[in-house]
């Protein structure tokens, strides 16, 4: 797991960081054809083509698919123990999704759980269930403490359920990640947890639910403030 030795920085840098999966969508897409001022002009990147994103220094990662059983999620640090495990409110049907990274400077801009093809028509703040389930809305954001986050399924914790096994489990994986890995924590069991390093290090990181036309989630995104305006590079590079 790569340390994080630019906190100020990190702290001075502004704006929101929006990814998807690239080879799921449509080279023409522009994006000036759909409205993304409600929550940030990164959300532009989620509609640039492949020369697009490689003028703006952004590269991306399939790091494999995760199992989610009961389409409830968790995002956070596996490195804080305790409650700070949140599980989104919405959930999604259950299957196997894939796990994309966007990267830029270095460093792991934002991470992408995928459900189903095409743009988004409207986005939606992603926030957490008081008591995990799934059900009323609490907060928006996870804290990160380590410089590295996960995603996995609730059902992960029945699995390991001692509280102590669980945590030593969790870090073991995140202590052997160079930036990002998938693991499973029983031989032959199809449940997995995805562990990836979160930008400039530590801090509040917030995701977003990108929503089709029925209301259905095609994306969830977790953006670790590295791009700025759907730009991966750094400043003073930018046309």
């Amino acid at each position: 797991m790569s340390g994080w030795p630019d906190t100020l920085r990190r702290l001075f840098r502004g704006g929101l960081v929006w990814l998807g999966v690239v080879s799921a969508l449509p080279l023409a897409a522009s994006a000036t054809d759909w409205d993304v001022s409600e929550v940030s002009s990164n959300l532009a990147v989620f509609a640039l083509g492949d020369a697009e994103m490689a003028e703006r220094k952004i590269t991306t990662t399939t790091i494999g698919e995760l199992e989610l059983p009961t389409g409830q999620i968790i995002a956070c640090d596996p490195l804080i123990t305790g409650l700070e495990r949140p599980v989104f409110s919405r959930k999604v049907r259950p299957g196997r999704y894939p796990v994309t990274l966007f990267e830029a400077q270095g460093r792991v801009a934002a991470a992408v759980l995928r459900f189903g093809p095409g743009l988004p028509v409207r986005w939606e703040l992603a926030t957490f269930a008081r008591d995990g389930s799934g059900v009323s809305a609490w907060k928006s954001g996870f804290i990160v403490d380590d410089a590295v986050a996960s995603f996995m399924d609730t059902s992960i914790m029945t699995l390991i359920s001692d509280p102590e096994e669980f945590d030593d489990y969790l870090a073991d994986i995140a202590w052997s990640l160079d930036r990002f890995g998938m693991d499973n924590p029983v031989a032959g069991n199809p449940l997995n947890i995805v562990m990836f390093d979160t930008g400039w290090g530590d801090g509040t990181y917030t995701s977003w639910w990108g929503l089709d036309a029925a209301g259905e989630p095609l994306v969830l995104m977790t953006d670790f403030e590295v791009l700025e305006n759907a730009d991966g590079r750094e400043s003073g590079q930018a046309n």
